[in-house]
């Protein structure tokens, strides 16, 4: 009886609408502000997950979450690579205001104390914040001492705890970092980090290949560590070093660790996956567990540390007071720099999802990403077609935690908590879709701006791009592969497009040429 009010009275307070009674219902019946965990997977694509048509490899858990809450059909992240889709998850803001791109290693922290965050936010709130896994969003404030303090990082600027994977998997350091310390360092053997020059004398991808346990390109060929070589060049911290395969325990023993400690409390994770980019480094317990090889096998890794973060809520009996939101920082790459083989044992399978591009792509598939959002007894089992976009997270938690957004917080992110909860349909009007090139998705029409710039290590990545001289528009709606640019033919709309993409850019108050 308690189970059918609760959802009579939900029913009630959306009709009525306004983030502050929605977030004034969820206290009063819940006791206490929802738990918000954000799962974020690395380069998961669209067709990835057994949910969304995935052949090869079996997702249980997070097709669970799919089954149980609402399953999104074009959701996006901000951007087609990591760095900047963080940066705008995390602050509301796109990434190019920021001039954000994909970080070195040993890079200052982009998000610079005093700007506004979900994590600070949420503080605001009454909550406690942790971050756990990937981080790439720099530290410091450009020379870093690795073997002291490093600060600043997430601990200032809204988190509460932070255990990370400093940069990625393929860059150096290859340690983990704790707050403001690397884990387990032995201060007689000091950490020394180079991106522009050999440090040490440890072999090299280049130097002593016979080493490697995988092979890898160029760009990733210079400090070899745990048979891996990696981007740029370390010497040193030998204790702390990391071993690929154990970041699925290590990472999620940390979040179990968060959610216990916190779970009288109101808590925000932001668990942030490793998995499913290079180097895919498998526990041996899930080697072999695709028809895929290690980038099917990291795909079903991922799924079960999704299922403990789920065993861990109900162990802690915060489960039915969590909102889950799932999804991936940008969409699919299969050859990313190291032979895995995640071309050739492709199969039948299709992480595309049927759309065109991939990671670093202007194209469809390098944004529209699967994304679902959890929360038994709130969220109501469904499909939902709206246009959504991670950037709107900020002001949708905003809305759902009571707290009011002061001028010039977020200012690209709209409260969609209505539809975010599955309570309705309707999505963005207009949409950003950030790569090496802006595109816009309005109602049907995709517009991509012309450019020219593409990095040389593009030309690896067997990734098409979308990068023309010319302007380009699409019909989604009738042509959701984006293969006939109808630009020429419809110069009004293109006039039109480019007309709303400028006004978005200039409304940060740094415009960039389009």
């Amino acid at each position: 009886m308690k189970r059918l009010l609760y959802l009579m009275l939900l029913a009630l307070l959306v009709s009525c609408s306004g983030p502050g009674k929605e977030n004034a219902y969820v206290e009063n019946v819940k006791g206490k502000k929802p738990n918000i965990v954000v799962i974020y997977v690395d380069d998961l694509g669209y067709g990835d997950l057994g949910s969304y048509g995935a052949k090869g490899v079996e997702t249980p858990n997070v097709d669970r979450l799919a089954r149980e809450g609402v399953r999104f059909t074009d959701a996006h992240s901000t951007a087609a690579t990591c760095t900047p889709s963080r940066f705008s998850l995390l602050t509301g803001k796109h990434a190019f205001r920021n001039e954000a791109a994909i970080l070195p290693g040993d890079a200052p922290l982009l998000i610079r104390p005093g700007t506004p965050t979900i994590a600070g936010m949420l503080q605001k709130a009454g909550y406690k914040t942790g971050v756990v896994g990937k981080w790439h969003l720099g530290l410091g404030d450009g020379s870093i001492n690795w073997n002291d303090s490093i600060a600043p990082g997430p601990n200032e600027i809204g988190f509460d705890y932070s255990f990370l994977i400093p940069a990625t998997g393929d860059r150096v350091p290859t340690v983990y970092t704790e707050n403001h310390r690397v884990v387990g360092l032995d201060p007689n053997d000091p950490i020394l980090v180079s991106y522009a020059g050999k440090v040490g004398n440890e072999p090299t991808g280049l130097s002593h290949p016979d080493l490697l346990s995988m092979k890898a390109d160029t760009q990733h060929s210079q400090t070899i560590i745990n048979g891996v070589s990696r981007i740029g060049y370390m010497a040193g911290g030998k204790a702390a070093r990391w071993k690929d395969e154990d970041f699925p325990d290590v990472l999620t023993q940390k979040a179990r660790t968060f959610i216990s400690k916190n779970k009288d409390n109101p808590f925000f994770l932001y668990f942030s996956f490793h998995d499913i980019h290079v180097p895919r480094i498998i526990h041996p317990r899930f080697a072999g567990k695709s028809s895929m090889g290690p980038r099917g096998d990291a795909i079903v890794q991922m799924d079960w540390v999704t299922g403990e973060i789920m065993k861990a809520l109900e162990k802690a009996g915060v489960a039915d007071n969590t909102l889950i939101i799932f999804t991936s920082d940008n969409g699919p790459v299969l050859d990313d720099g190291y032979a895995d083989q995640a071309v050739e044992l492709l199969g039948d399978h299709d992480p595309f999802g049927s759309f065109r591009g991939g990671k670093y792509s202007a194209y469809e598939a390098g944004t529209r990403v699967p994304t679902i959002t959890y929360w038994p007894g709130v969220i109501k089992p469904g499909v939902n077609n709206a246009l959504v976009s991670q950037i709107d997270l900020f002001a949708s938690l905003a809305a759902l935690a009571g707290q009011e957004l002061e001028e010039g917080d977020a200012p690209d992110s709209e409260n969609m908590l209505q539809t975010w909860l599955g309570h309705s349909g309707k999505g963005r009007e207009t949409l950003i879709e950030e790569a090496f090139v802006l595109a816009l998705r309005a109602g049907d029409w995709k517009y991509i701006a012309p450019g020219s710039r593409v990095p040389d290590w593009m030309k690896n990545k067997d990734i098409d791009g979308g990068v023309m001289l010319k302007p380009q528009l699409f019909n989604l709606k009738q042509d959701v592969r984006e293969e006939k640019n109808v630009a020429a033919a419809n110069p009004e709309k293109v006039k039109e497009m480019q007309r709303i993409l400028q006004e978005i850019v200039d409304k940060g108050g740094r415009a960039k040429a389009l």
